[in-house]
């Protein structure tokens, strides 16, 4: 499911809501997430999970084509925590 589809499948369930409505409130959520991990902060929605940036510590790696070791730096990545609730639910099904 992408954006797009998300959006609809909301404005369905929200009987009074245009899908261009629900899609500006769904681009604000995705901001305000990532900034919130940007400076270092997680996004917890109770039952659902928590997301949260993670640093990722630099290491050697080996070029696949000409075999030569090369250093790769620490980068910052998402992380997703699920929930109970929803870890219940996937289990369920």
């Amino acid at each position: 499911m992408n954006k797009q589809e998300l959006a609809e499948k909301i404005a369905e369930k929200i009987s009074d809501t245009p899908k261009t409505k629900v899609l500006q409130i769904l681009e604000t959520m995705f901001e305000v997430m990532t900034e919130t991990m940007k400076s270092g902060g997680e996004v917890t929605i109770a039952g659902f999970g928590a997301f949260l940036a993670k640093m990722r510590k630099g290491r050697i790696g080996i070029n696949p084509q000409t075999k030569e070791k090369i250093e790769i730096p620490p980068v910052r990545t998402a992380k997703f925590k699920a929930g109970k609730t929803l870890k219940d639910a996937l289990r369920a099904s």
